[in-house]
């Protein structure tokens, strides 16, 4: 691990690339599995305009091919760029026959994609007293409870909502400064990260307390981006702003990471767990590159380099890998989606 004549790359010609009209930034793969075929293969990605007039389209995907189009009907406008897509994580469980994606912005709102058309659930605003809100910069949608979506705002709280009923569950004022991204690991239990510099775990059994995880080493510097392992709940990352490495904390022994990676050139703007795998992790930045690492059991003197590494030639704003088809990462950069299979 600690030689980088190691590294592999990832080849363009197992790569498929969708071209906007407009720059991207959020993007979600739906999670229905091969047993319908139809909806097997489906993005939806939004577009970064700054403006209030955005849209989101849905891409279908044929892997047979290695074609990547928009599904005609199945596009909307979104007011304000969305700042996260969600597809529901648990469509089995889902009440409804047609697949449901979430978006955030200025509000939650809640989408239902059929085969040939969308059509709006629900928008989900906590503020009963103003026609104003305060912008969501982030959610996440509870895969054990998926009736469950946590968001976190700029207001510096965090809302859980039952989204069946379209009511709030609970509402915590989560830090300091902006909460800044949102994660769950249990049915009960989130985590978040702030422009306050810190990780904080909530279990909704006890909302008077939090318990901070990690701290900026540098006081009051923001923590953009927070995912946990869903293969191993004792491990989660985070990334600093304008910042190149990757903190991998150990939630049993807070405030020391368990590892850094640090082998990005420039600020690392996304990170994404391997659904499958509770080792691997992939990083994204503004170097264009994509990172794919496997965590040792303990990390060398010489710290840690990737296993695998491509290059986009552009700064990488976003990635997903996807939980339904793990051989599938989408990383988005300028105008373009692109699908890398490793």
């Amino acid at each position: 691990m600690e030689n980088s004549s190691q590294e592999s790359h990832l080849r363009s010609e197992n790569s498929v690339t969708y071209d906007s009209s407009y720059p991207i930034y959020a993007m979600a793969f739906s999670s229905f599995t091969s047993s319908l075929p139809s909806r097997r293969r489906r993005l939806a990605v939004g577009s970064f305009i700054e403006e209030f007039n955005n849209r989101v389209d849905i891409l279908s995907f044929d892997e047979d091919t290695l074609t990547l189009k928009p599904v005609p009907n199945l596009s909307f406008e979104h007011p304000y760029p969305p700042t996260k897509l969600m597809f529901h994580p648990n469509p089995s469980t889902s009440l409804k026959t047609n697949d449901i994606l979430a978006s955030s912005g200025d509000y939650l709102r809640l989408w239902d994609v059929s085969e040939t058309s969308i059509e709006p659930l629900f928008t989900l605003s906590n503020n009963k007293t103003s026609e104003y809100c305060a912008p969501l910069t982030s959610f996440d949608w509870n895969e054990v409870e998926p009736r469950r979506i946590g968001t976190s705002s700029i207001d510096t709280t965090c809302t859980i909502w039952d989204v069946e009923k379209g009511v709030v569950e609970t509402q915590l004022i989560a830090h300091d400064k902006e909460v800044y991204d949102i994660a769950w690991g249990e049915a009960g239990v989130f985590a978040s990260v702030s422009a306050d510099g810190s990780v904080r775990i909530f279990d909704l059994r006890d909302k008077e307390h939090s318990t901070i995880i990690y701290e900026s080493p540098k006081p009051d510097t923001p923590l953009l981006r927070l995912a946990w392992n869903k293969q191993d709940l004792r491990y989660m990352a985070t990334i600093l702003m304008d910042n190149n490495k990757i903190v991998i904390l150990d939630i049993r022994s807070p405030a020391m990471p368990v590892a850094e990676l640090e082998r990005h050139q420039a600020s690392v703007n996304a990170i994404a767990w391997a659904p499958q795998s509770c080792r691997h992790i992939c990083s994204a930045g503004d170097d264009g590159q994509a990172l794919i690492w496997e965590l040792p059991t303990v990390a060398g003197p010489n710290g840690i380099d990737p296993m695998s590494m491509y290059s986009a030639g552009a700064e990488i704003n976003q990635i997903q890998w996807s939980a339904a088809h793990h051989d599938w990462i989408a990383i988005a950069f300028s105008n373009k989606l692109q699908l890398l299979k490793v």
